[in-house]
């Protein structure tokens, strides 16, 4: 954005301190800026921005109704809000690979699959469901489709380890052994009868926007 529109002040918000720490260090020059902060509970007056965006995150907010109103209230009318979610359920090939590999072995990883899949923001209407009961108008739905590219197996199960997202935190709390029990049925399915290597899995996320009236 702040490539895009270099007049213009560029504010990322996240409740998470070492994100923001991270985002601040690799800024070039004064924009964009960031700040902790809540989604649900932003510091900015009524009609503040001539747009706000929420990516890949409306899935992990508690309260998403509130979050997309509060984006809704600081943009001014005639502003573009703008958000996208991973569409888990048809979509996310290089999590479906884990999760539905895990999901054979242990009925844990099953249940915290379907509860993630079945989510309001699984579905194709979700997002646009709720950017029209935040009372935004002119509400259109999309999707947009990149490619996660791994060096190896090992490129894509290290990241799995470090406690991020729901995989992150389901693999993390696995006991040693179903641990590498679920490893070497992922791999299997990561290699799929090829050697390891390079493999490039596509990721699909459901995009809308709206006016505010």
């Amino acid at each position: 954005m702040a490539a895009r529109w270099p007049s213009r002040s560029i504010l990322g918000v996240d409740l998470a301190e070492p994100y923001v720490a991270y985002a601040r260090a690799r800024v070039n020059g004064s924009q964009p800026e960031f700040e902790i902060g809540d989604a649900a509970a932003l510091h900015h007056d009524d009609g503040t921005f001539a747009g706000a965006a929420a990516q890949l995150v409306l899935n992990f907010v508690p309260n998403a109704t509130t979050a997309v109103s509060e984006m809704r209230r600081v943009t001014r009318s005639g502003g573009a809000v703008a958000a996208a979610v991973w569409d888990f359920r048809g979509g996310l090939v290089y999590q479906r690979l884990f999760w539905d590999t895990a999901a054979g072995l242990d009925p844990n990883a099953g249940a915290a699959r379907d509860r993630l899949f079945s989510g309001l923001l699984a579905l194709p209407d979700g997002l646009p469901k709720l950017f029209s009961t935040a009372g935004l108008a002119n509400v259109e739905r999309g999707s947009l489709t990149i490619r996660m590219n791994y060096a190896s197996f090992d490129d894509y199960w290290q990241p799995l380890l470090g406690g991020q997202g729901p995989v992150g935190i389901y693999v993390t709390a696995l006991e040693d052994g179903m641990r590498r029990r679920i490893e070497d049925a992922v791999r299997l399915a990561y290699c799929s009868g090829s050697p390891d290597g390079e493999r490039s899995l596509t990721a699909t996320a459901w995009a809308v926007r709206g006016t505010v009236p």
